[in-house]
C-alpha cells in the first residue's frame, strides 16, 4: 500500500548538516520545504532531492525574521500541503575572543541560531497544534550543555533553544498534545561553515576532533523524527562533554581554557578578508562536506546503540535471563 510521502521543513538546508538531512528524507520521496539564504545552495539542493525521488520547493529564507519564516510555511503548506516534519537547523557564529566581540554581533548570532528556532517552532506549532500531530527536531549540540571559549555567542544560543526547549515540551505534556518535540545534540561535524563563519582566529577554524561527517548528523535526525524521544546525544564525544560538566564543571573550565583555543584551529593562517555569511550569504553552492574528509567518521557506534536501544534492552535481558536458568539448573 503506497504511503502519503512527508512534508519536511529544513532550515539552514542549503549546506552541511540541513543538505545532508534534505538528502535523507529525498529518499523516502518526501515532499521538503528548502529554507536558506543563499539561493546557489538551496537550488543545489533542490537538484539533489529531485535527483534522488524527493519533491523540494525552495524558499529563501532568513529565519531571523520572523515574517519570512511564517511566509514560508503558508507557502510550503500550499504548496506542498500539511507539515508533517520542521527541522530547526539554521545556525551562524563568530570565531572570537568574547573581548572583541560586538553587540551587533551577540545580536545576529542570537537572532539566526536562537529566535531562528523560535520562529520556526512557532510557525510549526501554529499548524501543527490545531491537527494535533506533527514533529518539530531541534537541531542541538554538545554546546548546548558546556559552552568553551572563542564561540561564546553560538555556545549561549545553543543554551538557549535547550532551555526553551523544557519550557515547551512542559507546556505540551500539560495539554496532552500529540505534538512530538525532540532536540537531537551534535558533536563536532564536517561542514563548510569552518570556512565561511567570521573568524578572528589566527589559524583557520576547525571542529573540535573527533570529527564526524554530516551524513552522521542526518541519520539522527530522520532517526529522531520518526521515533522522538526527549533527547539524542550523537556521538560518544557528546555523551562525554554533557556527562563531564554535569558531574565536573569546574574540571571541564580548566581543561577547556588549556586546550580549546588550540583544538578549534588548525594549521594554515586565517585570511582576515575571506568573506563571511553572518550577514549575508557567501555565494556558490558549498554542499555538505566541509575541507576535512579525511579526518571525519562516517559512523558513529553510540548513535547506533542509541537507535537500536530498545533491541539492546531485550538481548541483554534474555542474556541475564539465560544465565540466571543455567545457574538454577545446575544449582
Amino acid at each position: 500500500m503506497n504511503h502519503k510521502p512527508e512534508v519536511v521543513v529544513i532550515t539552514g538546508a542549503s549546506a552541511g548538516v540541513g543538505r545532508a538531512t534534505a538528502r535523507k528524507f529525498a529518499r523516502d520521496g518526501a515532499r521538503i520545504g528548502l529554507l536558506a539564504r543563499g539561493i546557489d545552495g538551496l537550488e543545489g539542493a533542490r537538484k539533489e532531492v529531485e535527483e534522488l525521488g524527493g519533491r523540494a520547493l525552495v524558499v529563501p529564507t532568513d529565519v531571523a525574521n520572523p515574517d519570512q519564516v511564517e511566509a514560508a510555511a503558508a507557502r510550503i503548506e500550499a504548496e506542498l500541503g500539511a507539515i508533517d516534519v520542521w527541522i530547526n537547523n539554521a545556525m551562524t557564529s563568530v570565531f572570537s575572543p568574547i573581548k572583541q566581540m560586538t553587540p551587533e554581533e551577540f545580536r545576529r548570532v542570537t537572532e539566526v541560531t536562537y529566535l531562528g528556532c523560535v520562529y520556526g517552532t512557532l510557525a510549526a506549532l501554529k499548524r501543527m497544534l490545531s491537527r494535533n500531530r506533527g514533529v518539530i527536531v531541534q537541531v542541538g549540540s554538545a554546546l548546548a550543555y558546556r559552552g568553551i571559549p572563542l564561540q561564546a555567542a553560538y555556545c549561549a544560543a545553543k543554551h538557549a533553544i535547550q532551555g526553551f526547549c523544557d519550557s515547551l515540551r512542559c507546556e505540551l505534556i500539560h495539554d496532552n498534545s500529540k505534538v512530538r518535540l525532540t532536540m537531537v545534540q551534535m558533536p563536532a561535524l564536517n561542514t563548510p561553515q569552518f570556512g565561511w563563519v567570521k573568524s578572528r582566529l589566527p589559524r583557520k577554524a576547525q571542529p573540535v576532533p573527533p570529527i564526524f561527517q554530516p551524513e552522521v548528523a542526518a541519520e539522527a535526525i530522520y532517526f529522531a523524527a520518526h521515533n522522538p524521544r526527549r533527547e539524542f546525544y550523537v556521538g560518544m564525544p557528546s555523551v562525554a562533554v554533557i556527562m563531564t560538566n554535569k558531574f565536573a564543571p569546574g574540571l571541564l573550565d580548566r581543561y577547556l581554557a588549556r586546550t580549546g583555543y588550540d583544538s578549534q584551529q588548525y594549521d594554515g593562517a586565517e585570511d582576515p578578508k575571506r568573506p563571511d555569511n553572518l550577514w549575508q550569504p557567501v555565494p556558490g553552492d558549498h554542499g555538505a562536506h566541509g575541507a576535512f574528509d579525511a579526518r571525519a567518521k562516517s559512523w558513529s557506534p553510540a548513535l547506533w546503540t542509541s537507535e537500536h536501544r530498545t533491541w539492546i534492552a531485550i538481548g541483554a535481558a534474555a542474556l541475564v535471563l539465560a544465565g540466571l536458568v543455567a545457574f538454577f539448573k545446575n544449582k
